[in-house]
């Protein structure tokens, strides 16, 4: 595995599109159809659904594989995360999403995380799903933090604890991200790179007023943020619920995830062409797959004379 960089004027491209790429052909998804989301609407996956999996190692391979790709695709993150947390008895209903999954990838196999130029300026993004799983009633967590227009740090993750209202699951996330918001602006300061107030978005204005009441500015007191309440930009909504196809794009746009550059879009689609072509090759061949491989190496490697330096025809 690699990231891939490409850079294009003052912009850079990281993505794992080969990478993504081996994944499909070793799991057979390389003409699936493709789709527009990693999770349906409202989906919220049990220990319970469905029957157990026939082949629970496959099932680890494959999640294990795209935590991997999750590096460079934060629109991943919260499907990833939902069908890691089965990998001890995954079900065949476990398996289904893990398959929408990859036909998401084969969508958007290229696609990868853009860097820019832009302000010097920390902004977050909270929200918390609560009571979203069904099993323990444990709230999922997610948040995104830019620099400028860059994502820089992000997470979607299910809390510890059972939160008694929106509210407290709300505010509880706010301080997983104030906290992470604290990190990263003593790492700036010790770059020597000074930077303002940062702002957390949040979409509860009950957690809001919470942190911001003065009967619990002791627990507050290190959240030097101010909270902004506004319910439409709310992008760290991608990491804890299943989206319409309409709202997961637009949030995706925000993440700074996209295609590459058109230079570089050729070259990827040249390379699944190959792929596809020589999984046709080695079908339609009689020889096994390894044989087949080394008679190809060693007729494109042997010389085009004989090694006495005679010419064949004038024998």
């Amino acid at each position: 595995m690699g990231v891939e960089v490409q850079y294009m004027n003052d912009q850079m491209h990281l993505s794992e599109a080969k990478y993504a790429l081996d994944l499909l052909k070793r799991t057979n998804f390389l003409d699936a159809k493709p789709i527009s989301t990693p999770v349906p609407c409202g989906q919220k996956l049990s220990a319970y659904d469905g029957e157990p999996h026939d082949s629970p190692d496959l099932y680890r391979s494959v999640v294990g594989a795209l935590q991997y790709l999750t590096i460079t695709r934060p629109d991943l993150s919260y499907a990833v995360n939902q069908v890691c947390q089965f990998m001890h008895s995954p079900t065949t209903m476990h398996w289904t999403a893990v398959k929408r999954i990859l036909r998401y990838v084969k969508a958007t196999y290229n696609h990868g995380l853009l860097y820019k130029p832009g302000l010097s300026h920390l902004t977050a993004f909270s929200d918390a799903d609560y009571v979203g799983n069904p099993d323990t009633r444990h709230s999922t967590g997610g948040f995104c933090i830019y620099f400028g227009s860059n994502l820089v740090s992000r997470s979607s993750k299910k809390h510890k604890t059972v939160s008694r209202s929106s509210s407290e699951a709300e505010y509880r996330q706010l301080a997983y991200t104030a906290a992470e918001l604290s990190w990263l602006k003593s790492l700036f300061r010790d770059l020597k790179l000074h930077l303002v107030c940062p702002t957390i978005w949040c979409d509860n204005i009950s957690s809001i007023a919470l942190a911001s009441n003065p009967v619990f500015h002791s627990r507050t007191k290190h959240l030097e943020v101010d909270y902004h309440y506004v319910r439409e930009k709310v992008i760290a909504d991608l990491f804890t619920k299943g989206l319409s196809s309409l709202r997961f794009k637009f949030l995706v746009s925000k993440l700074s995830v996209a295609s590459p550059p058109v230079s570089l879009r050729g070259m990827l689609d040249q390379v699944l062409l190959c792929l596809r072509f020589q999984e046709f090759v080695i079908k339609s061949t009689c020889y096994p797959p390894r044989i087949y491989h080394s008679m190809v190496i060693q007729e494109s490697t042997s010389p085009d004379k004989p090694s006495n330096g005679k010419d064949p025809n004038n024998l």
